[in-house]
């Protein structure tokens, strides 16, 4: 009974979070119902204290943890947003590359942002005007533009690329002790998979709706770009500098990065001081409603973790045939399908199940602390990117165009290619490279 009440309540969890439903409250109502489940089978366990002790202890100590790194994430991001800094660097790229390239430029310029700490939610509303404005030169259609900025923000920069500061590549630090820079060889390989693989994907569909005929169309919901109010591009791109660097190479953990880079970013730009007071609010109010959503889905993990199918759920999963690595991305590709989300899905895997694989480091050679951090790492940026994703509901929604018009193109770039990084990764550690 409590291992079918862990399948029902992922099972609820994944119908509600494709319904659109807040996790904040659909987590909690799961937890609920595998304490529900698990309680025919062990009298002991009551529902009520399942929430108050084990469902908000995980939340809580989630949130203890990371709180720091979310709410400054957010508020640098918000900084460089309000102070143009952010579009400015974009701009610069994508007129370097050029119009004619204009798949690549934006992929690139969303690659640039996302790995100097940029949230990948300011990333899609800083990008967006000039992917309109190479698009409408290169005379390719408004479709593919989500397809390009999910490519360069929501995949290898995100989860791949060895240093980068996104939560997906530091939550795994703190169950197996690693560093942002765990099996560089991998993440470099699984990078080149996704960008690789996606800018030929992307290349592909360009010909296609050439060939049929679909043209650039000018849209309603964009500003002119005015590049002339905007800070100086090589200025604006020392705070994204400084985040990797203080980060990778002097030592500084991600908290003392992400303030290095905001600080930075308010001197370069204190001429619009005056918008400061505005992004630390919004960032700050961006910041917790991203723990928030994070949280719950742990607190989800701490509750399965305590109910007694939790030791049959580990055994099945433990004993899938070959490494460990195999388990560990099934489990994390799953949850962060099931929840949307790439960080949460990871959160309760890892919750849930880090402890035992550290446990198994050893047993044989591909199980390391590195290889469980690259896999588990690259694996939460999978099958997250479904379509009831916020970040891709978000994506369409500031782009104008619906699932049916592009979700095609962020499905292959950012489940089905990932998919298949994940697959690499996981022969490279059973060979022995990483």
């Amino acid at each position: 009974m409590s291992l079918f009440g862990i399948f029902f309540g992922l099972a609820l969890l994944i119908f509600l979070a494709f319904k659109g439903q807040s996790i904040l409250w659909v987590a909690p109502v799961c937890a609920a119902v595998v304490a529900l489940f698990s309680s025919f089978e062990d009298p002991t366990i009551n529902v009520l204290d399942m929430y108050t002790t084990n469902y908000m202890a995980a939340m809580a100590a989630f949130i203890q943890s990371w709180f720091p790194a979310f709410m400054l994430g957010a508020i640098f991001g918000k900084v460089m947003e309000v102070t143009g800094a952010a579009k400015s660097v974009g701009l610069w790229l994508t007129k370097l590359i050029g119009a004619k390239q204009a798949i690549l430029a934006v992929t690139v310029a969303c690659g640039v942002l996302t790995y100097g700490g940029i949230s990948l939610f300011v990333v899609v509303f800083a990008i967006y005007p000039l992917a309109v404005a190479l698009f409408r030169e290169a005379d390719i259609s408004n479709k593919l533009i989500p397809g390009a900025i999910s490519l360069g923000a929501f995949t290898f920069t995100m989860t791949a690329v060895p240093g980068t500061p996104q939560i997906q590549n530091i939550i795994p630090t703190n169950y197996y002790g690693t560093t942002a820079m765990a099996a560089p060889i991998m993440g470099l390989v699984a990078t080149i998979v996704m960008f690789g693989g996606g800018m030929l994907w992307m290349t592909m569909r360009e010909k296609k709706l050439r060939a049929a005929g679909e043209h650039f169309v000018e849209p309603t919901n964009v500003a002119e770009i005015d590049g002339d109010v905007l800070p100086n591009p090589i200025v604006s791109l020392i705070p994204l500098i400084s985040v990797p660097v203080t980060m990778n190479v002097l030592g500084l953990p991600l908290v003392g990065a992400l303030l290095i880079g905001t600080v930075l970013s308010m001197v370069l730009n204190f001429k619009h001081a005056s918008k400061f007071p505005e992004a630390l609010s919004a960032g700050a109010s961006g910041g917790l409603m991203s723990i928030g959503n994070t949280g719950a889905a742990n607190g989800f993990g701490g509750v399965v973790k305590a109910v007694p199918g939790f030791a049959t759920l580990t055994n099945l999963l433990i004993n899938v045939p070959g490494t460990p690595l195999i388990s560990e991305a099934i489990a994390v590709s799953c949850l962060a399908g099931a929840t949307g989300s790439a960080s949460g899905g990871m959160g309760i895997a890892l919750e849930a199940l880090g402890p035992k694989y550290m446990e198994l480091v050893g047993t044989s050679p591909s199980v390391t602390p590195e290889t469980l951090h690259r896999v588990a790492s690259v694996a939460s940026g999978g099958l997250d990117t479904l379509p009831h994703n916020g970040a891709v509901i978000t994506l369409l929604s500031v782009c104008g165009l619906t699932h049916k018009d592009s979700y095609i193109d962020i499905g292959m770039n950012c489940c089905v290619i990932p998919t298949i990084a994940v697959i690499v990764c996981i022969i490279m550690a059973m060979i022995g490279i990483y």
